[in-house]
């Protein structure tokens, strides 16, 4: 049931919540200091998909500007903020600035701040999410009852307003009392037009202390100069535009273009204005006046911004709520910001531009369609949210955890292009996170694009398509390798690429950003490839034959390239020794029980994606676009050949009674708990198992007892499943690395395999932990790779959680989507 505060509108059960302002005792901090570590106070995006995003936090400050496509900005902005004034009956008024965090920098320093406890000691507020909606609900301050509901239009299968850059609050007074109450809601905005783009056009890229290639970003922060603000009377719809520039000025470089705030108005209510004041000041200019009763001077002026200055615009909407009566309140926040530039010189547009236009003038435009259509959105998003939400086999922390890790798709760097020729609904991707700053990581998405795949098909195989389009070309640029100082070519021709590239460069175009490790070596990226190809084309109907085609010549190329690999001809290509598949600080010698258990996979997916193309009503390799590209038959035969010599070959070798030893020849004895991913793979796609299934039921209880049980014993709260240990829950080698952190997708990951195979009280058991850990150690909205048992962790706002997706997928069993 929805929670139902007092004459609050409902909230969905199963949000994440969290007092307004409350403090963090022991929050998870960064393990190398290298990485990105803002602190624990995020709180959920609002943007859609590729337009760029902001977040606002649990304390009332809006501090994430991730309006710069691949780029990540951590600060809070003061001026951008909302405001009550209250006066009661008898003359009694209060006005505060609804962040409990006033600013450090002295700015503002005539306004009231909002405080997080009472002097009673209780709290003033909470503040829920539930993505993509979130609500921040204040009490025992105010004499009336408020809530401001946040969301942004995120609709899966939809791919025209999951792109729009737009926020709408729904602000909820109620008077409980018995006299009637007067309000004044304040927004005001500071004109950041201009600001979210790298000054820096050719950044030198160099490798950083853990070996992963880095470049730097300097904004346009704080410059505003020449920005102009303009107050707007559009019938009932009333508001300021934000200008990068002169007003009409088109937007010609990233970064400008305008931002638009708007209400509405009607009789019962009562608007003010001020176009143009100073968020870097003293704030006298607004607080004076809406301090006083709540209104605004109705101040307009089109000045540019000098050099040095700062601007800022503010709406006030002053109304009175009779007693017992509920009024709602709306504010729109657009911004068009159309260009994203990568390299210096190289551009795209983004997708919300091929419904509003490309000349970075059209904030108002969205603020009408927002005013005129957002309920239709909400009601969208409670249409999807809520038979899941109702589902009472599924526990409550699943479920906000399943809805909440969808933020990566819009605050993770994502990057969604205008329709094109080559990609009728744009190019789309998102970064493996800010720390490994490229997208769409192969070996990542292996688990964590079930979630695209999910509600958004469409982009999800856009984003294979742009790996089938990739494997047969080469990149000869020499580079060296961080891990070992190696040096080594970018890219080999048929290699699969490890990454999509990075957004200082040409995504999509120039693959293989990361050199970490020589990704054209690894093992386990075309067996992804051609996995992810075929359960793709299996949940999406099994009718999408132009896909396979599309794809029939990376999958065929990329295995041709992992067999050359296969040194010794058993048909099983052998991992090198230095780390050359996901877990890329962990060596694996000879056959793998990851690596080769995917190639077992892989030749049984790439198997059924021929024979769909031999038996598919239009006839195969018919146009000039698919020359050269072998016929189906040409190699089903050699695939069919090389599994049935494999599979016991890959069964025999590594089966030791109770587990798949992690390769051939190191002679390591460690339970990895991933060894079977490949077996997983097979029985989601409905192929025959690689190995017994005796064997893989005991293989997975026996990482759930080694890897889980065992090595959480010790521990205060469990905290998941780690890589790899023994079977008592030792650690093989204790200064390892990967081994021994914990890895939330993959957790997530091994929490489908267990509930696949019928062991849903071991999955949630295991994955309890791991959420627990995210959404009570301060990591929410920002879910690392990486955590470890001494509270820190790697690499935040990581795409692989996204994999909890896969849980509910297989929780679901949904064979519709299998197209059995």
């Amino acid at each position: 049931m929805p929670i139902h505060y007092p004459t609050h509108p409902p909230i969905p059960p199963h949000t994440w919540q969290r007092p307004l302002g409350q403090g963090w005792e022991n929050p998870y901090r960064v393990r190398y200091a290298s990485n990105l570590d803002d602190g624990p106070d995020h709180g959920m995006p609002l943007g859609g998909f590729g337009a760029g995003s902001i977040g606002r936090s649990p304390q009332g400050t809006f501090n994430l500007w991730h309006l710069d496509g691949g780029e990540h900005i951590f600060k809070p902005l003061p001026g951008c903020q909302f405001s009550v004034y209250e006066e009661t009956e008898d003359g009694q008024r209060q006005a505060y600035a609804l962040s409990t965090v006033a600013p450090q920098d002295g700015t503002l320093d005539s306004w009231d701040w909002y405080p997080a406890e009472t002097g009673q000691g209780e709290s003033t507020g909470t503040y829920h999410a539930l993505y993509p909606r979130s609500w921040s609900v204040y009490e025992r301050v105010f004499n009336c009852y408020l809530t401001c509901e946040q969301f942004s239009p995120i609709i899966p299968d939809n791919y025209q307003e999951t792109s729009y850059p737009l926020a709408i609050f729904e602000w909820t007074a109620h008077n409980p009392t018995d006299e009637p109450i007067t309000l004044s809601i304040l927004f005001t905005w500071e004109n950041i037009a201009g600001w979210f783009t790298n000054t820096l056009k050719s950044p030198e890229v160099r490798v950083r202390d853990d070996g992963s290639p880095v470049y730097d970003y300097q904004s346009r922060w704080g410059e505003s100069q020449g920005n102009v603000n303009r107050w707007l009377e559009d019938f009932s719809r009333l508001g300021c535009l934000l200008n990068s520039g002169a007003m009409g000025q088109e937007a010609i470089a990233e970064g400008e273009g305008q931002i638009a705030l708007a209400t509405v108005t009607n009789p019962a209510v009562k608007v003010f204005y001020h176009s143009r004041w100073n968020p870097a000041g003293d704030g006298s200019e607004i607080w004076r006046s809406f301090a006083e009763d709540g209104s605004l001077e109705n101040w307009e002026d089109e000045t540019p911004a000098a050099a040095g200055e700062r601007i800022g615009a503010a709406i006030a909407v002053r109304f009175t709520v009779r007693p017992g009566k509920t009024r709602k309140i709306p504010f729109i926040l657009a911004w068009d910001f159309p260009i994203t530039e990568f390299a210096a010189g190289i551009t795209a547009y983004r997708r919300y531009t091929d419904f509003f236009g490309r000349n970075g003038q059209n904030s108002w435009s969205m603020i009408r369609t927002a005013l005129k259509h957002s309920d239709m959105w909400k009601e969208a998003i409670t249409d999807w949210q809520t038979p899941i939400l109702e589902d009472e086999s599924l526990p409550g922390w699943f479920k906000m955890a399943l809805f909440n890790e969808l933020y990566d798709l819009s605050s993770g760097g994502s990057l969604w292009t205008a329709a094109n020729q080559e990609e009728p609904k744009g190019h789309f991707g998102v970064l493996e996170s800010f720390d490994y700053r490229w997208y769409e990581s192969l070996d990542v998405r292996l688990y964590g694009s079930f979630a695209l795949l999910k509600l958004w098909p469409l982009l999800e195989k856009s984003v294979i398509r742009s790996f089938a389009r990739a494997i047969p070309t080469g990149d000869q640029t020499p580079r060296v390798i961080g891990y070992n100082g190696a040096a080594a070519i970018r890219k080999a021709v048929g290699a699969t690429p490890h990454d999509l590239g990075a957004a200082n460069e040409h995504p999509w175009l120039q693959t293989n950003y990361t050199s970490y490790q020589d990704c054209n070596l690894w093992k386990d990226l075309p067996c992804d490839f051609v996995l992810q190809v075929y359960r793709d084309f299996l949940f999406t109907g099994s009718e999408d034959i132009e896909f396979l085609q599309d794809c029939w010549q990376g999958v065929v190329q990329a295995i041709a390239y992992l067999k050359t690999f296969d040194k010794d001809g058993d048909q099983i290509p052998e991992n090198g020794g230095a780390p050359d598949q996901t877990f890329d600080d962990w060596r694996l010698q000879g056959i793998s029980a990851y690596c080769g258990g995917l190639w077992l996979a892989a030749l049984e997916a790439a198997i059924a994606i021929g024979e769909q193309l031999e038996t598919a009503v239009k006839p195969w390799n018919t146009s000039n676009s698919h020359q050269n590209i072998p016929e189906p038959a040409q190699v089903l035969r050699l695939y069919r050949i090389w599994l049935e010599e494999a599979k016991p070959r890959y069964h025999n070798t590594l089966w030791n009674g109770r587990y798949y030893r992690l390769d051939s020849e190191s002679g390591s004895e460690v339970v990895m708990a991933d060894q079977l991913c490949g077996q997983f793979y097979a029985q989601l796609l409905g192929l025959e198992d690689i190995v017994p299934r005796n064997c893989a039921d005991l293989a997975l209880k026996t990482v759930y007892e080694s890897c889980f049980v065992q090595f959480n014993q010790g521990l205060e709260t469990p905290i998941g499943a780690a890589n790899g240990v023994m079977l008592d829950g030792s650690p093989e080698d204790p200064q390892a690395t990967h081994p021994l952190e914990v890895w939330t997708g993959i957790n997530f990951g091994i929490g489908a395999f267990l509930i696949l195979m019928g062991l849903k009280t071991e999955a949630l058991m295991m994955t309890e932990a791991v959420v627990r850990q995210i959404y009570e150690g301060g990591l929410q909205f920002r879910t690392p790779e990486a955590i470890t048992a001494a509270r820190t962790f790697r690499a935040g706002h990581y795409l692989r959680p996204m994999a909890i997706w896969a849980m509910y997928e297989v929780w679901c069993g949904d064979d519709s989507l299998r197209g059995r």
